[in-house]
């Protein structure tokens, strides 16, 4: 029987192969000695990266690429590819950028960028068009408005449009008087037929702003409205070729050159100053005649002739009477014929050949001092 040999020392274990008892192992991180720390990521190289990526400032990334690679070797910092990446991604967004402004398309970025900017503090509604503020108030500060049918009840009609010229922002106050003066100008335009236009309908008006100035903004928008703060208006109260007829329009057309006229009477009476009041006194008599020469002339439909004939020949006896107040010397028989002469205004011949034409037969309550603004007022926007 045989005796083992004693335990000995052992030998020293096998070099560990690929392989472990248990089969081939996972790949294991470099070591490092207890205590050690990671090099640091360099943090230009981030920078770099980042502003290599969003090729906002690429001149920057460039730089901070260029810097980091430098510090990296130096100091043994983490980060290098992301500094090469940085540096090349700059690059390429410094050539994009020098290709960008020298064909142009800077300029155009810039034009989409405030025409955007422009459609969205600018309100725009077209000449015909209605609309409700969101306020209701045709007066202060306007963000918005809504387009709706003119049909239906609404808060302003759009009866013209006035471009300001160029330049620097001209001021508020100057805006308002631009405003004042040219929506009155253009409404005779739009409401050919004064006698149509409601007593409570005034002028108002789209301003431009200090802030809409500054993305093109030079429209201002001339609106009809409510002098009722809590009003409103419904159906259009647009008369001009788009909704008359020619026969309409003739008429309308000679009653609009002596409206003019009769808007220039001397604000002084005359026996303040005669010459004055006798020189306007011509200009009726010339512009009576001219009026009952184009309805003369004019083709009127069958069921209008007799009434426009009567008017004409009303028409031609007030020629007369301004005509003998222009020559007179005496201030008592300049107002004997200025009160005959003006017996035309509004009278039943005027009504009769109104009513043959479907025109409106209601005298308007004139107040000759709109020319010069009336009591409308306007949103800025």
């Amino acid at each position: 029987m045989s005796i083992p040999p004693p335990p000995g020392p052992q030998g020293p274990y096998p070099a560990p192969g690929p392989y472990g008892p248990y089969g081939p192992q996972p790949y294991q991180q470099p070591w490092l000695p207890y205590g050690a720390q990671r090099p640091s990521v360099n943090g230009l190289a981030i920078a770099a990266l980042v502003l290599g990526i969003l090729c906002f400032v690429p001149a920057l990334g460039l730089i901070l690429g260029l810097v980091a690679l430098r510090q990296i070797r130096r100091t043994g910092q983490r980060g290098r590819g992301m500094a090469v990446a940085g540096a090349i991604l700059s690059s390429v967004g410094i050539a994009l950028w020098a290709l960008f402004f020298a064909t142009g398309t800077a300029s155009d970025a810039w034009d989409g960028f405030k025409e955007a900017a422009k459609d969205d503090m600018v309100l725009r509604v077209d000449k015909g068009k209605c609309f409700d503020t969101t306020t209701g108030s045709l007066e202060g500060i306007a963000y918005d408005v809504d387009e709706v049918p003119c049909s239906g009840e609404h808060d302003g009609e759009v009866f013209a449009t006035v471009t300001v010229p160029g330049g620097a922002y001209p001021g508020d106050s100057r805006v308002t008087d631009l405003a004042d003066d040219r929506c009155y100008e253009l409404r005779d335009d739009y409401v050919m037929d004064a006698w149509a236009l409601p007593e409570d309908v005034d002028v108002y008006y789209l301003t431009p702003t200090r802030e809409s100035w500054r993305v093109g903004d030079r429209e201002i928008t001339c609106v009809l409205g409510n002098t009722d703060p809590k009003g409103t208006l419904t159906g259009s109260l647009r008369t001009d070729a788009t909704t008359l007829d020619a026969d309409q329009l003739a008429y309308l057309k000679s009653v609009a050159a002596l409206d003019e006229v009769l808007l220039e009477e001397p604000e002084e009476y005359p026996d303040e100053d005669l010459p004055a009041n006798a020189d306007w006194a011509r200009d009726m008599e010339g512009a009576l005649d001219e009026q009952a020469a184009a309805l003369r002339e004019h083709a009127w439909p069958a069921g209008a002739k007799a009434p426009l004939k009567a008017l004409a020949a009303e028409l031609e006896a007030s020629a007369d009477d301004f005509g003998k107040a222009a020559a007179s010397t005496d201030p008592d028989v300049f107002f004997d014929h200025y009160d005959n002469g003006y017996g035309f205004v509004d009278g039943s011949a005027t009504i009769d050949a109104r009513e043959a034409l479907d025109l409106s037969t209601t005298p308007p309550a004139y107040d000759y001092d709109d020319g010069d603004g009336g009591e409308g007022g306007g949103l800025d926007v």
